[in-house]
């Protein structure tokens, strides 16, 4: 049982905060890895809960090698996002205050797959044509990255 399912059976799904942490994954054509969640269908980075006495790096580490299969390394901070907009509600009933550190992978091994517990469809996108239905935080990332690469004159 992981950290955030104990704290559940304790309080409900009354509105928790909740640190997190994500990759935005690239393969050599320079396309991003996304997931559709099986449980809303709304694409998403892979990512996921701290638990305790990991590290974020680490929590990105785990949670994109259980979600996809891919090892990840490299991990550049590229935004940590929290606020009243990062509030979600589950089909579950269950709320959180998102506080969710996304990171760059710049080293990737290994072949993507779907964990089919929380996801149904796995596979890489262009970066300027991904999915119109994305959840919140992989929006906003996925907007910061797009906006250092136009800064650092990348495209």
């Amino acid at each position: 049982m992981s950290c955030v399912q104990e704290l559940r059976a304790l309080v409900g799904p009354r509105p928790l905060i909740l640190p997190s942490a994500g990759a935005l994954v690239f393969d050599q054509a320079g396309r991003v890895l996304l997931q559709r969640r099986a449980d809303d269908g709304i694409w998403n980075i892979p990512g996921g809960a701290m638990e305790p006495g990991e590290t974020l790096e680490q929590t990105a580490q785990r949670e994109v090698r259980e979600e996809t299969g891919l090892d990840i390394g490299g991990l550049k901070l590229l935004c940590v996002l929290s606020g009243p907009q990062f509030f979600h509600v589950y089909p579950s009933g269950d709320a959180v205050y998102h506080v969710a550190a996304i990171y760059l992978a710049e080293q990737l091994r290994g072949t993507p797959g779907t964990d089919d517990a929380e996801a149904t469809e796995t596979r890489f996108f262009d970066v300027g044509e991904t999915p119109a239905n994305m959840n919140l935080i992989s929006q906003s990332a996925l907007d910061r990255y797009r906006s250092e690469m136009a800064r650092a004159g990348a495209h």
